[in-house]
């Protein structure tokens, strides 16, 4: 626990010096850091999906940087810094566990996050709303899983999963409606909607859309480049290809990626 406590103020110390001292450090401010940060995020997700260790721990180590800089440029302005940061998220984590820091029962997974809707609600500069505690600026697919899992919490939820399907079908029928009525306006309405039901039904049976997606998109990067080089070997073009020839390569490419 010393070295790991060491390790940190060590962290902190450099971070106070490069504020200090190097000119790019110095001129950083929350909103010049911010699209960083995200950035930062994504990458840690990348190696989450790859499962890559190494990658998982360096990344890591960038998302700290950015919280130690965001407190050090807090204690500069007076606003906190990053003991205030410390304290609040303990204060936080003890408050809504009760199960083990109170005397509220919670024997399984669920009643705890039943428990932790409800605590967010009564927090002082907690969430006022059940989908207050969803960020606007979360992208789409992770958006709606996040309202849809936040609105199960408290009830609001399909009584049998399978019944979801029926919503997804419902869906589907009034977007093929409007196709056919060739109504744009209304095709992306009614698009969305058939969307969020599937990222509902994705839900229902544990599936991370957001994940899901992104395993596609690899095996399709993976598969096109597989068919671009393959094309490339040949001396050809894809531009100069029938879908037939490519449909061809394409199908080879999933034997393989």
């Amino acid at each position: 626990m010393q070295e790991t406590l060491n390790s940190f103020e060590r962290l902190l110390n450099i971070m106070r010096e490069l504020r200090e001292k190097c000119p790019w450090d110095k001129k950083q401010t929350f909103e010049s850091l911010r699209a960083n940060t995200i950035e930062e995020t994504y990458e840690l997700s990348e190696a989450i999906m790859n499962g890559d260790m190494q990658n998982i721990k360096k990344e890591l180590g960038d998302l700290l940087l950015h919280i130690v800089f965001y407190a050090q440029i807090g204690s500069e302005t007076g606003d906190f810094d990053i003991k205030n940061v410390c304290d609040a998220l303990c204060e936080k984590l003890i408050f809504r566990h009760p199960h083990i820091y109170g005397e509220t029962a919670a024997d399984n997974a669920k009643q705890v996050e039943q428990n932790w809707e409800q605590l967010k609600l009564k927090e002082k500069d907690g969430n006022k709303t059940v989908l207050s505690g969803v960020p606007a600026s979360l992208p789409s697919v992770v958006k709606a899983y996040r309202m849809q899992d936040k609105a199960r919490s408290v009830g609001f939820d399909w009584e049998e999963k399978t019944q979801v399907w029926d919503k997804v079908r419902e869906e589907m029928g009034e977007l093929q409606a409007e196709i056919d009525n060739l109504n744009h306006d209304r095709m992306e309405d009614e698009f969305g909607d058939l969307l969020f039901s599937l990222i509902n039904a994705a839900r229902l049976y544990k599936i991370n859309p957001d994940n899901a997606l992104e395993r596609t998109n690899k095996k399709f990067r993976e598969r096109f480049n597989y068919l671009e080089q393959k094309t490339i070997a040949q001396g050809r073009s894809l531009h100069e290809m029938t879908l037939a020839e490519m449909d061809l390569i394409w199908n080879e490419a999933k034997k393989v990626v």
